[in-house]
């Protein structure tokens, strides 16, 4: 294929020699079938369109910086060879059911479960004094992990755990105080 022409060729306009690239639409009008049929040899023909598209957008991402003088039809064959390989490495990651699969799980968008008052009064703190809570008495963690996940120091982690215990007890004696 003539990627350039001169403009001899143009008739006139230009300095003789000088050679401009041809538009790339042209290319694709040129070099199209021959890159469809190596993507079929490459991919099949169910992902060959597939591959061939790609092909030609990675072609006109790049096509300004191609030189005058390259090889159209070697580096359009090199791309779609790359795309045929990409695209046999995405079908190898997907994942394909077989058989039947069980119903999906249902999940709780709210996981506190509504019958247990202390997860109910827990879910009721502030986020900081919730959460310093839950890491310390139901992970066990100590106040300088604490600190961390929270982003604070270990004295906050342990104000916010120290005010979240005093308010579940405050709610609990007021729910026995007739």
């Amino acid at each position: 294929m003539v990627l350039s022409t001169t403009s001899q060729d143009r008739g006139g306009g230009r300095l003789p020699g000088v050679t401009t690239k041809v538009p790339f639409e042209m290319v694709v009008r040129e070099q199209g079938p021959t890159v469809l049929r190596v993507c079929r040899a490459l991919h099949g023909h169910t992902e060959a369109a597939d591959v061939w598209s790609e092909t030609f957008l990675s072609a006109l991402r790049g096509y300004d910086e191609l030189p005058a003088d390259a090889n159209v039809t070697a580096w359009l064959l090199t791309i779609a060879r790359r795309r045929a390989v990409d695209e046999h490495r995405r079908r190898a990651r997907r994942a394909e059911p077989r058989g039947e699969l069980p119903d999906p799980a249902v999940v709780d968008p709210d996981p506190v479960d509504a019958t247990d008052p202390l997860l109910v009064a827990v879910a009721g703190l502030p986020p900081t004094q919730r959460a310093a809570v839950t890491y310390r008495y139901l992970a066990d963690l100590a106040y300088d992990r604490i600190a961390e996940l929270l982003d604070s120091s270990p004295a906050a982690a342990r104000r916010a755990a120290a005010d979240g215990i005093a308010a579940l007890r405050a709610q609990h004696l007021d729910r026995e105080d007739p």
